[in-house]
């Protein structure tokens, strides 16, 4: 089995280095020259844990290899995948297929015998459709099929995510097609990993739909964190007796600032708009658009409150700017809405997070990026904890107050015991508890 990835970005890399160690020959084609240099001396431009052995065993044992040249890639592949971005579109919040449409026509140029060309980036319904025509109308003697194979991986557990996955989906119309992706998962098999074989349009419309809704459950367990406050109950408590239910289920109950990063964000808005384009209005999903939206916003207004109801003149620190822990993500994080707001009420900022600083520094102006947590808290007069981070969970409370010049803890991600943190003299205030 050989397999082009045409993408070495996030799912391009992460998934060309899994299915490498899965055992077929593996060749991940990039456009960018300095990204494939760097990958070929197995220097990793992203940050997910695990992934710099995964290249570097894929390197060594020689299945897995970087290249800017698709033609030799393609020319000789079983299957193609395409994992480019769909970022959104400037205006209107469609996905951008600009990247995919050109990685079509390119990879039609170079087809020899039968080949599976395989969307793996998110993209709306009829895609897959668009794809075929973009090969057709550029090599109509191309021996091909299009399926949709989208990815369900986790930002900081996604080689976990892909070697043992709840499911695979798989869009495809032709029994040579489909025979080629189980090929592709074989090695899946062994663990009695769900395959679903459906059409193109079910297929595409699974990514999102699963997004949409996962980004709901947040959406709602935040608004009961709200009423929670106002009622004199504990969110908490709430989430575990709600995720106790079966029918429910406990993942993303996590009352917090709103979800971000490179997934939920673009996708809720862009199944508003398919839904929209196709007369069948996401009421639901609107909401949750909206709803996340204002809730970051609102975040800047609780450390506000917490110091009295003005910090002009003060000094925040912040505990974490990646959207989630175990990635240096920035897109759509909540921290790029809190940090700004808190500037902009006469704060002065500094920060740190163990992997996203780099990324950080070049969206927020401003800031002072600090070498630890407890380099943060110096003469600070509140701390505000955004990301959950390990390192975070178990701080020194007394030794991180006596650093600060008053104790006040703004916990977004209620990583900390209310009781626990009075005791060491803060004034504390968490998510959706009293």
């Amino acid at each position: 089995m050989r397999i082009a990835m045409v993408g070495s970005g996030y799912v391009g890399l992460v998934s060309g280095a899994c299915f490498a160690e899965f055992g077929p020959n593996v060749v991940c084609v990039d456009v960018s020259e300095s990204r494939i240099e760097r990958l070929r001396r197995g220097e990793i431009p992203i940050y997910e844990p695990g992934l710099d052995e995964l290249v570097e065993k894929g390197l060594r044992s020689g299945r897995l290899t970087f290249t800017t040249d698709l033609a030799s890639a393609v020319s000789s592949a079983d299957a193609v995948f395409i994992a480019v971005g769909t970022p959104s579109r400037r205006g209107d919040g469609h996905a951008d297929l600009r990247y995919v449409e050109a990685a079509a026509a390119d990879i039609a140029r170079h087809l020899t015998g039968y080949t599976v060309v395989v969307t793996k980036s998110t993209v709306p319904v009829g895609t897959g459709r668009r794809v075929a025509e973009i090969i057709k109308s550029t090599n109509p003697d191309a021996d091909f099929d299009v399926v949709s194979n989208p990815e369900f991986l986790r930002e900081g557990s996604a080689i976990g995510d892909f070697m043992r996955p709840d499911r695979v989906v798989i869009g495809a119309e032709s029994a040579r097609a489909e025979e080629v992706m189980r090929a592709v998962y074989r090695p899946l098999y062994l663990l009695e990993t769900p395959m679903v074989v459906t059409t193109l349009e079910t297929a595409e419309l699974t990514k999102y739909a699963a997004n949409a809704f996962l980004a709901t459950k947040i959406t709602f367990i935040n608004e009961m964190a709200d009423l929670c406050e106002k009622v004199g109950a504990n969110v908490q408590d709430v989430a575990q007796a709600m995720g106790l239910d079966g029918r429910i289920g406990r993942t993303f109950l996590h009352a917090g600032p709103g979800f971000g990063g490179s997934c939920f964000p673009k996708d809720t808005v862009a199944l508003v708009r398919t839904a929209q384009e196709y007369g069948a209005p996401a009421r639901l999903v609107e909401a949750v658009v909206q709803v996340n939206e204002t809730r970051k916003g609102a975040m800047a207004s609780r450390v506000i409150q917490a110091c009295g109801g003005s910090v002009r003149g003060k000094t925040i620190g912040v505990l974490g700017v990646a959207f989630k822990p175990n990635t240096d993500d920035m897109r759509a994080a909540p921290s790029l809405s809190i940090i700004p707001a808190l500037q902009d009420a006469g704060a002065a900022v500094r920060a740190y997070d163990p992997a996203a600083m780099k990324e950080a520094a070049e969206l927020i102006a401003d800031v002072t990026w600090c070498g630890h947590a407890y380099d943060v808290a110096t003469g600070c007069d509140a701390l505000v904890l955004i990301t959950e981070w390990n390192e975070f969970r178990a701080l020194d409370l007394e030794q991180l107050g006596g650093m600060m010049r008053q104790r006040v803890l703004v916990d977004l991600r209620n990583v900390y015991r209310p009781h626990e943190a009075r005791a060491h003299g803060f004034l504390y205030r968490s998510i959706g508890r009293n």
